[in-house]
């Protein structure tokens, strides 16, 4: 199984044509939402399939649903497990969050933080666990609401990574729009998450519906504030493999490639300034 390392980007299948037979050279890994791929087979997984022969590859998911009321969908997270093996893929990361309650929702809702909510969750991470034979990794979210809240995000999301034994994919953006709608201090929360849970990092864009309100759209350029928090959580945890999302107004490739070059150049600028730390 290949390593992540570097920069990465998502890659959707309207991409396919555009890139043709080649990935540009400027990306390291690509992710892949396994649910946009599992339901196709010819051409879809042909191609697919001789990208991940020689390219490193990471799924993100939609539809686990890891904080649901519901049963765990065992069937479909077998499926996920057929989908990792068939393309050598190591990591599977999913929201800390649900989408399903007596049926499928198509949003990301926020779990309760409470204990026994993270008792909830951490059984079914161990559940998909042991059936996926690999580490969930988890994704700390955007939200617009806590309710039933008797504990922190920071607290919740702690316990969860403490407990379950997943791991962490770092999202730089989610940690800066929670901490303008929710009032807490972002460099704060970003210094208490693991380092050694980290495996990788998303960076992406969000809409401003006003000062105090920021909206996770993954549509829109990087914002300042968010590149210097990146660095600042590279300065910290040390340079981790980090992936721009862009998941509508998508750009041409070309375009996409500036922001990911950044990213490029702010783990070099960080790897050179602290050399005793890891480096993507």
């Amino acid at each position: 199984m290949k390593e992540l390392a570097g920069v990465g980007l998502g890659l959707r299948r309207e991409m396919l044509n555009e890139l043709g037979n080649q990935t540009p050279s400027g990306v390291d890994f690509w992710e892949v939402a396994p649910e946009n791929w599992i339901p196709f087979g010819g051409k879809y997984q042909k191609v697919l399939k001789e990208f991940t022969s020689h390219t490193p590859f990471t799924t993100h998911g939609l539809s686990l649903s890891i904080g649901s009321p519901d049963p765990l969908d065992v069937n479909f997270v077998k499926s996920v497990k057929t989908f990792l093996d068939k393309h050598d893929i190591m990591f599977y990361s999913e929201h800390l969050s649900y989408c399903s309650g007596e049926g499928h929702m198509y949003d990301l809702m926020p779990i309760p933080f409470t204990e026994e909510a993270v008792k909830h969750v951490v059984e079914r991470v161990k559940q998909v666990q042991d059936i996926i034979e690999r580490p969930l990794v988890l994704e700390n979210v955007s939200y617009y609401a806590a309710p039933g809240q008797e504990m922190t995000e920071q607290e919740f999301t702690l316990s969860i990574l403490e407990e379950s034994g997943c791991l962490m994919l770092l999202d730089v953006n989610n940690i800066y729009v929670n901490s303008i709608n929710h009032n807490y201090d972002a460099d704060a929360f970003l210094r208490a998450m693991p380092s050694n849970k980290i495996v990788y990092g998303h960076i992406a864009g969000h809409y401003d519906e006003r000062d105090d309100l920021k909206v996770d759209t993954h549509g829109a350029d990087v914002i300042q504030p968010v590149w210097d928090l990146l660095k600042t959580a590279y300065e910290v945890h040390g340079v981790f493999p980090t992936l721009l999302e862009r998941d509508f107004n998508i750009p041409p490739i070309e375009e996409l490639l500036v922001e990911v070059n950044k990213i490029r150049d702010i783990q070099k600028q960080v790897a050179k300034a602290n050399p005793s730390k890891r480096t993507a």
